[in-house]
């Protein structure tokens, strides 16, 4: 599995952290908003009278409209498409969750047959059918979200692919940490991808060393439940609802959902139980009344930013290289314009990240160091 190890590349990008959910609210209005876009009124597909598109987004695993990390990335496209006049579409592999390399290549050749001139494509899973799109298809530019530098079959690197990956721990840090100061103390995170997903697995590490790290300036120990099981598809199922229903029955007060649209099964079990829960990737706040606050990173941003570079003609910044995006750059944080908490505040939240972004506060990246014995104020368990 690889690893963002270190920023190669700073970008400028600014992500305003109050972030709109998707989705209405009980009165029917649409909430899908941010500086005043409307994100669902920007049609998912633009036609041209030759059938050609320019921009091609291929999905990660899950609906497009998931409401988390696909919905955010390819509002980024959409946006940048319709202020520039680009035609664009979406292309989402064969057999949903069970979809296959093959699966994913043949997403990618579609929209290169279609005149792609640039493919979007989310998720690590994406990995392998890029690595071989690129190289067969040299002349068109690939920009790999949660991604990382790839190489061809003869092991030279694809400078057609611009790999962005995001600093999750440090918002899931936010995340953990705002919860325990709030006065949660006995705390839950369920993840996508069985454990495999680098960035789940980045907020979910940095979601326990927060709570730790609240806990510890408190000078009380906190609970967490922790686990993947039923996440490996990243889909709402009745047995995850069932595992977290459990968790609030005896005495969980808030659970992070981490992986597209596993947040479904936590939303409704914390409702029943007149519960909370903590949101990811977007503000997912408007989609139920038990999230608390959202752990976010910039995805639409930065696939602006780096749409711009390529019609800019920059791409070769970009191209081969590692872009890591973090507090520094304003591309991780909590919403502060759906600010539900009370005890922790905003000014509480600034001076916290400020320490992320001037690194007087480092958050350790690596999953495999979690463990009881790094968290001295968690009483942590791993649910299998």
């Amino acid at each position: 599995m690889k690893r963002v190890l270190a920023v190669l590349l700073a970008l400028t990008l600014v992500l305003c952290l109050g972030l709109a959910a998707c989705g209405g609210n009980e009165e029917g209005e649409n909430t899908n908003t941010n500086n005043g876009v409307d994100y669902d009124a920007i049609p998912d597909q633009v036609d041209s009278a030759d059938g050609s598109y320019v921009i091609a987004f291929v999905t990660d695993v899950g609906q497009l409209k998931d409401k988390s990390f696909n919905q955010g990335t390819w509002e980024g496209v959409k946006k940048y498409a319709s202020d520039n006049g680009k035609t664009y579409k979406y292309y989402q592999p064969a057999n949903g969750d069970k979809a296959t390399d093959e699966d994913r290549f043949a997403a990618m050749k579609a929209a290169v047959d279609a005149k792609a001139e640039i493919v979007i494509a989310a998720g690590f899973m994406q990995e392998t059918a890029l690595a071989r799109a690129a190289e067969e298809f040299k002349d068109v530019k690939f920009i790999f979200i949660d991604g990382y530098p790839l190489n061809d079959s003869e092991g030279k690197n694809l400078t057609n692919v611009a790999p962005i990956s995001y600093q999750e721990e440090q918002s899931g840090y936010l995340a953990g940490y705002a919860a325990v100061k709030e006065g949660y103390t006995k705390l839950g995170f369920t993840g996508g991808g069985g454990g495999s997903n680098p960035a789940v697995n980045r907020y979910g590490y940095g979601y326990a060393q927060g709570a730790n790290d609240a806990a510890k300036e408190l000078g009380i120990t906190v609970d967490m439940n922790y686990t993947f099981l039923y996440g490996e598809t990243f889909s709402a199922s009745p047995d995850l609802q069932t595992l977290v229903n459990g968790w609030y029955t005896n005495g969980t007060e808030i659970v992070f959902s981490c992986g597209g649209s596993i947040c479904q099964s936590v939303f409704a079990a914390a409702a029943a139980n007149d519960k909370y829960s903590i949101g990811v990737d977007v503000d997912q706040s408007a989609q139920s009344e038990t999230v608390v606050t959202s752990a976010l990173k910039g995805l639409r941003e930065s696939v602006i930013l780096a749409l711009g570079k390529f019609y800019d003609g920059k791409f070769d910044e970009l191209g081969g290289k590692q872009t890591v995006l973090g507090a520094k750059e304003d591309a991780v944080g909590l919403p502060t314009d759906s600010w539900k908490l009370k005890n922790f505040s905003v000014d509480d939240y600034n001076k916290l990240f400020a320490s992320l972004k001037d690194g007087s506060v480092t958050i350790d990246n690596d999953p495999a160091n979690l463990n009881n014995e790094a968290l001295s104020n968690v009483n942590w368990t791993l649910v299998k």
